[in-house]
Parts: structure tokens; sequence; C-alpha cells
């Protein structure tokens, strides 16, 4: 029996990168998946490369009706739904001064308002099923801010905040909600970000702890935990995968 055997999961942003790799870990661990995302392509690729335990759904994670459909399918399909993974999330360097409005809001619709709108959807079948595990996929922009990022740290420290309220709401349903916050993990979207495919981590590296990025994958190990039932008491609480990111301070040489 895998860890996940029984669980029926929703990922958002699974196309790629870190919601990819929880899709192929939580499938390996005997969970039916839901693989969410507005990439149509690489989404379908992705279900059917893992075959039978995967579907996809279109979503766009900053509007209610998509949420709607995707749910409605999931327990459609799958006959439930007991964990939810809010992973979808978009980055966007600026200086605060040159942030316009429209890339500000475009930043809070997607990572904010998505993970809003996902734990509001699930809580009804959760319920029905007895209970589950919400997972929203924060940063470690989430625990401390930096340059250049305000609108992307802004909606992360929300994401933080949003989970310990649900927390304190939805326990007595059963539904466990809890934070994961990654430091640099090296994904398309960073990269893409970063400056493209040929960016260079080593600066980077250098800084941490292990003196290297994080890869999707690992990532995905503690999403694992967190769906399982290995997690069972853990709820509110905040997860650090960063290499050792949070552990100085502005003064590390």
């Amino acid at each position: 029996m895998g860890r996940l055997a029984g669980k029926i999961a929703l990922i958002t942003g699974a196309a790629r990168g870190q919601g990819a790799a929880a899709a192929r870990r939580f499938a390996e661990e005997g969970a039916l998946v839901m693989i969410a995302d507005v990439d149509d392509a690489g989404g379908k690729e992705l279900a059917d490369g893992l075959g039978d335990p995967a579907r996809y759904v279109h979503l766009d994670v900053s509007d209610e009706d998509d949420w709607a459909r995707a749910v409605e399918r999931t327990v459609a399909e799958f006959g439930g739904l007991n964990v939810l993974v809010n992973n979808a999330g978009v980055l966007h360097f600026s200086a605060l001064h040159q942030t316009s409005l429209a890339d500000y809001e475009r930043v809070i619709r997607v990572n904010q308002i998505g993970a809003f709108l996902g734990m509001r959807s699930v809580v009804e079948p959760m319920s029905a099923a007895g209970g589950g595990s919400i997972v929203n996929v924060s940063s470690v922009e989430g625990l401390a801010g930096m340059p250049f990022l305000v609108a992307y740290t802004a909606s992360k420290f929300a994401i933080r905040g949003m989970t310990k309220v649900a927390a304190l709401e939805l326990g007595e349903r059963g539904i466990r909600v809890n934070s994961l916050h990654p430091g640099m993990i090296d994904t398309r979207m960073v990269r893409d970000a970063a400056g493209g495919a040929d960016v260079d981590f080593s600066p980077i590296a250098r800084r941490l702890a292990l003196g290297r990025v994080g890869q999707p994958e690992e990532i995905a190990h503690l999403a694992l935990f967190l769906a399982s039932d290995e997690s069972s008491y853990c709820t509110g609480g905040e997860f650090v995968a960063d290499g050792g990111a949070t552990a100085t301070h502005a003064l590390k040489i």
C-alpha cells in the first residue's frame, strides 16, 4: 500500500515544475490525481504519462467558475476529494516604484486569490469525505521580505496568514491546513523570471547552508508528507524546505 492509498488529490499549477513533481510523487504513492493548470498541452501530456491514476482539467485559479468546474469534475471522476495542493503561482521582479498596479494585481490574483478560492471550493467535498488536507504553497518570501518582489512577497505572506485562519476554522471538520515554504528551487518559472534557461544559480547557492539550490522533487516529498496521514497532528503549521536560507540573517558574509 502506498503512503497516499485512498487519497484523491487536486494539484494546481501541476503541468510543470513543483506541481508536476508533486503529481508524479502522489501517483507513485497510490493517490488519484487531478492535474490542474492553464497549460493544457503540458497538463494533458503529464496526465497521459501517469495513466489511470491521473486526469487533467483546465483551471485558471483566479476564476471562481473554473474552480467550481474543477472540483465538480474531480468528485465526479474519482468519487471524492480529500487533498488540495494550492501550488499555482507567478513570479514578478520589479522595484517598488516601478511596479505597475496591473502587475501587482496579476500576482495577487493568481497567488493569493487563487489560494483563497481553492480553499473555499474544497470545504464541502472534504467535509463530505470526512476530512482532508490542504497544502498551501507559500515561499520563504512568506516568512521574510526580498527586494524587487513586493507583489510576490505580499501574496506569499497572505497565504501564510490565510492558512492559519483556515486551520482554525476547519479543524472541527477534520480538515488540516498547512503552508509549505520552498526556498530557491530550480524550476522553469524561477529561471524565466531570473533571466532565462541559462541563468547561473551559483552565486545564490554559495549563500545557502547546503551550498546548492533545490529541486522540485524535494518539495514534492514535503507535500507528500503533508498530504498523507503521517502528518495527522499537523495543522496551521509552516513547513520550510530552503537549504538553510532562513537560518541566517542579512549580515551573513
